[in-house]
């Protein structure tokens, strides 16, 4: 409970006390009540206490979120530094790059690989600011898909919805897949080079079994227990990868010159050596592009700032902060674990024909035993990856079954966990699943990591575009790029096309059936079943998101991402004429300007119908209007 008073044209008002969600601090927007004998007041000045800033920053969460059409299920409990932790540990460089680093050695070299990761991570923040932007205003569980659908036409919000949720989610799986089955295939390898282990394949996927039910057993705590666990990660990844990475380079016997690691450049893309390779064929441009493809797959998952947020203290400022918090840090602490690694090759020839790379490195650096130890430090960081990209996965499950796309059910809320635990276990059967077809074949792998990688750009990519060409759907939060923001969005969208492309071209020469690359029949797998789905069944029913609001009021509103105001529907209608009542136009002697009013037509996307009056939604510019408790009778 909490008072509140504000002061307006018609004198000082107290319109306290208020429970909950019915009232929240702005400093933005206007706020309409019904004091007295006024119907409607635009105040400006609204100040309120409460005897705790916790229960303060709830009812602005939660509010929020109702003010958006969902109610709060999750455990708000999370800060900055926790959603920033969970997105730096999904990023996790130190895995990506281990996982993919021979395939860099292979294709460009040294020099790709290093000048590569500048290159790579200048545009991909660009990206993770434009995405921020977003989050800022639209800070919810479904991420990139339900900012699609806030930011495309009324009668196309659906369809890139749809579209949009479908990329993502698959996306998410596959990387869940990609991440933990590396991790299988590390923990196999490193003991097969250790101790004779002999690796097959369904050992290797009993591991990833055993992986996915122990990532699922923690992610079963409460939020509150599971933040202890970012702590641990982000420990690990920073510090923990630090401390190897000087114990590496204190240890090499020798290192490489500062011409071999930025200037080196090698195509290993023949099938056989002393072959031709791509650099022959096409050009030396060819494998450079092909190249960077390493520092890009290692450079994904940021999305899950956004995916998280619903379990976010002051989501519209802590999660696009911990959004870009988590890109800066991992740009740097992947630039420093490539030059480490490259600066401590002994034999280059050597450690490209390795089975893996990386351990390669730390045992000529470590010793037989030294190496092993960090290789488990390694194998840390990527569980605690697969950890926090399962717990992402299952939030984006969450809210694309509460708006309908999957089965209801999933998104049922497991009270003594205070999590979707449906998700969480359909999330890491999905993955396991996706693994089956990968077993013993390198081509499946890496045509898995495409499709995560292809996946997730596209999905951060249409929101982004719609930013450039919808930009009066798009009301900004609390962080803004300013007059950088289109400039940076088309570069971003630019970007993102760029690397769509360059992941399917073909990167082994000659190319046979077992040199293809699959990754443009895998995605284009995923984009049919997208657009068939829809066209065949999904646009007879799915609207974008549930129906408890009119998307038109709630896209419209000026303050959204702001503070803002709870009531229990989204907008107030003016029964004696029919019409919307637009708060600009109130006049402090309490008269209404009717000519400004503009008819209702939104009540039809409301219930899902045909998007009935789209030329009049688009004149509409009122800010928010709203029905008091008193009418209602409560």
């Amino acid at each position: 409970m909490f008072n509140a008073s504000v002061n307006t044209p018609t004198g000082h008002h107290i319109l306290g006390p208020y429970r909950g969600l019915e009232l929240l601090n702005t400093s933005h927007s206007a706020l309409l009540q019904k004091p007295n004998n006024d119907p409607w007041l635009n105040l400006e000045h609204i100040n309120m206490s409460t005897p705790h800033r916790d229960s303060q920053l709830k009812i602005q969460d939660e509010g929020r979120l109702e003010e958006l059409g969902y109610k709060q299920q999750l455990d708000r409990s999370w800060g900055c530094v926790h959603n920033c932790g969970a997105c730096f540990s999904i990023i996790s460089v130190i895995t990506g790059i281990t996982t993919l680093f021979g395939y860099g050695l292979n294709t460009g070299g040294p020099a790709i690989m290093s000048v590569g990761w500048i290159i790579v991570c200048f545009f991909t923040l660009l990206v993770c600011a434009s995405m921020a932007e977003i989050l800022s205003a639209i800070p919810i569980s479904g991420g990139p898909y339900f900012w699609a659908y806030m930011l495309a036409p009324s009668q196309h919000a659906p369809f890139f919805a749809w579209i949009t949720g479908w990329f993502n989610l698959i996306g998410q799986i596959a990387a869940t897949t990609g991440i933990d089955f590396g991790l299988a295939n590390l923990i196999s390898t490193t003991a097969s080079v250790s101790n004779g282990y002999e690796a097959t394949a369904p050992r290797t996927l009993g591991i990833l079994a055993l992986i996915l039910v122990s990532q699922v057993a923690v992610n079963l705590l409460s939020m509150h227990k599971l933040r202890y666990m970012i702590y641990t990660s982000i420990i690990l990844n920073s510090f923990g990868v630090i401390g190897l990475l000087v114990a590496v380079l204190n240890g090499a016997p020798s290192h490489q010159s500062a011409g071999f690691v930025f200037g080196k450049f090698f195509d290993g893309t023949a099938e056989n050596d002393g072959a031709e390779g791509w650099s022959v064929r096409a050009s030396p441009a060819y494998v450079a592009v092909a190249g960077v493809l390493m520092s890009q797959y290692a450079f994904k998952g940021y999305d899950s700032s956004a995916h998280l947020c619903e379990e976010t203290r002051r989501a519209v400022h802590d999660a696009p902060r911990g959004l870009l918090a988590a890109g800066v840090a991992s740009t740097c602490l992947g630039f420093f674990v490539i030059v480490a690694l490259l600066f401590s090759i002994q034999d280059f020839d050597t450690v490209r024909k390795s089975p893996l790379p990386v351990l390669q490195i730390l045992t000529d650096a470590c010793g037989h035993r030294g190496g092993v130890v960090l290789m488990v430090l390694i194998m840390l960081c990527a569980w605690h990856c697969g950890l926090f990209n399962l717990t992402s996965n299952s939030r984006m499950m969450f809210a694309f079954a509460r708006d309908g796309a999957i089965p209801h059910r999933l998104h049922m809320i497991d009270h003594r966990f205070k999590s979707p635990v449906r998700t969480i276990v359909f999330a890491a059967t999905c993955s396991f699943l996706l693994a089956l077809p990968i077993l013993g074949s390198q081509v499946a792998f890496n045509g898995t990591t495409s499709i995560a990688t292809i996946s997730l750009y596209i999905s951060y990519g249409i929101p982004i575009a719609m930013t450039l060409l919808f930009p009066r759907n798009f009301k900004r939060g609390a962080f803004t790029l300013g007059r950088a923001s289109k400039p940076i969005a088309l570069v971003s969208s630019l970007w993102i096309s760029f690397i769509i492309i360059a992941f399917c071209l073909p990167t082994v020469t000659p190319l046979r059936k077992r040199t293809l690359n699959y990754t443009p029949i895998a995605v284009g797998i995923v984009g049919n079943f997208a657009f068939g789905s829809w066209f065949l069944w999904a646009r007879k029913w799915f609207t974008g998101r549930c129906r408890d609001h009119c998307r038109v009021c709630i896209r419209s509103l000026d303050f959204l991402g702001q503070g803002m105001v709870l009531v229990d529907r989204p907008h107030r209608i003016d029964h004696n004429h029919n019409r919307h009542v637009n708060d600009h136009h109130f006049h402090p002697d309490g008269e209404w300007d009717h000519a400004t009013l503009q008819p209702c037509g939104h009540e039809s996307e409301r219930f899902g119908d045909s998007d009935r009056g789209s030329d009049r939604k688009s004149q509409i510019t009122m800010t928010r209007e709203f029905e008091l408790r008193e009418d209602q009778g409560v």
